[in-house]
């Protein structure tokens, strides 16, 4: 019986890992054309290990085997311009603004979410270099910038499109905050925009869980904030990366403007994949406690704590696993939510599999709590220890 149960799991691993006889087909007649197209990367698996070069080809292979990297080819030198400072800003120990959060908290919606998902899935693909993953991120700004053209709400808020080397740029948008002093010093919400099909980049790849959950996921915290007003302390920005699939080339590129400008980021917060339960899941949050700053997540935990509604579960990803990764090594306080345990997130991401039936949208919802407590609870503070 035992052994009937394994073999059985192990023929249900090897349908998940291979490619559909679709894909295959594809796979064979693109494979030329990848070979002629294989431009050559450094990239890093490990703090501990010297960056080595690779072909598309490889990192696709590493992509399959969930082998984490960070590509480095132009930026080998993030960090470096920090590691003279004095040390990292104080933060709160606990949650002090909990009437301001509970003035948004309440206009969350699952129904929004839905609604925007499943015209984010609709794009073939939202692969960096794609044509659909321009579009994709277009489509993106677009909704963004109406949400803050349609209030009629007071909020001193912009965005902007962080353009890379590639097609699919970054965005960014911001809440101004009312302290002058402290306009260097921003919180981020961020996620990241674009997916990927492992076995090749034509293939489809609607990424609903990885990350059309977290985009979205932060969007509807930042539709509820610009929809009344949202007026912090301190600036509050939204970053949806581009590229992350890809070795988190968007969110380094980003992190090493805001280095190189002497921007003094408060903390960062990460959401990547936010939408899936799986049916032997006791739903939680995952808060990741590897590659990310301490006392940071020390106090997301808390937030989880006070604005969520299920229980916390600490977990571990590895190295290079999202763009937390990136602000953290650029020298800034940075942290990671996760849908579940990392053993228990979603088995249908980087595949064609990866579609909004896989996503429950009231898990969103509280990380969309979540956040909203990050970015209200640190927007206003002001540098004093509680």
């Amino acid at each position: 019986m035992k052994l009937q149960s394994l073999l059985l799991i192990s023929l249900a691993s090897a349908a998940m890992a291979a490619p559909s006889w679709w894909e295959q087909w594809t796979i064979k007649k693109h494979e030329s054309a990848i070979t002629v197209d294989d431009d050559q990367r450094l990239v890093q698996t490990a703090e501990d290990k010297a960056p080595f070069w690779t072909s598309e080809k490889e990192r696709f292979s590493m992509l399959r085997n969930n082998i984490h990297y960070m590509d480095v080819t132009d930026t080998q030198d993030l960090g470096t311009n920090r590691v003279s400072a004095l040390g990292k800003n104080t933060l709160p120990t606990s949650a002090v603004h909990q009437d301001k959060v509970a003035r948004y908290i309440d206009l969350l919606s699952t129904a929004n979410m839905e609604v925007a998902l499943t015209e984010f899935t609709k794009f073939h693909t939202r692969y960096y270099k794609s044509e659909t993953g321009h579009q994709s991120a277009q489509w993106l700004y677009k909704q963004i910038s109406d949400l803050i053209e349609e209030t009629e709400e007071d909020s001193d808020v912009s965005i902007r499109k962080f353009e890379h080397s590639w097609r699919q740029f970054s965005i960014i948008a911001r809440f101004e905050g009312r302290n002058e002093s402290l306009t260097n010093e921003p919180v981020i919400v961020g996620a990241h925009q674009d997916s990927v099909n492992m076995w090749l980049p034509q293939l489809r790849s609607p990424g609903a869980d990885d990350d059309g959950s977290g985009t979205v996921t932060i969007l509807e915290v930042f539709r509820a904030l610009v929809s009344t007003g949202f007026r912090p302390h301190r600036p509050v920005e939204f970053h949806w990366y581009s590229a992350e699939e890809a070795g988190l080339l968007g969110s380094q590129d980003v992190a090493k403007s805001y280095e190189k400008k002497g921007v003094e980021v408060l903390a960062m917060m990460q959401n990547d994949m936010t939408g899936y339960v799986g049916p032997k899941t006791v739903e939680s949050y995952g808060i990741v406690v590897d590659y990310v700053d301490e006392e940071l997540t020390d106090l997301l935990k808390i937030y989880a704590e006070v604005y969520g509604d299920i229980p916390v579960h600490e977990t571990k990803c590895g190295y290079a696993c999202s763009d937390h990764a990136s602000w953290a090594k650029a020298g800034y306080r940075s942290s990671f939510a996760i849908e579940a345990e990392f053993s228990e997130t979603s088995p249908y991401i980087h595949t064609a599999n990866d579609d909004i039936s896989h996503i429950n949208f009231d898990h969103m919802k509280q990380f969309s709590k979540l956040a909203l407590g990050f970015a209200v609870e640190l927007g206003y503070y002001k540098g004093e220890k509680f």
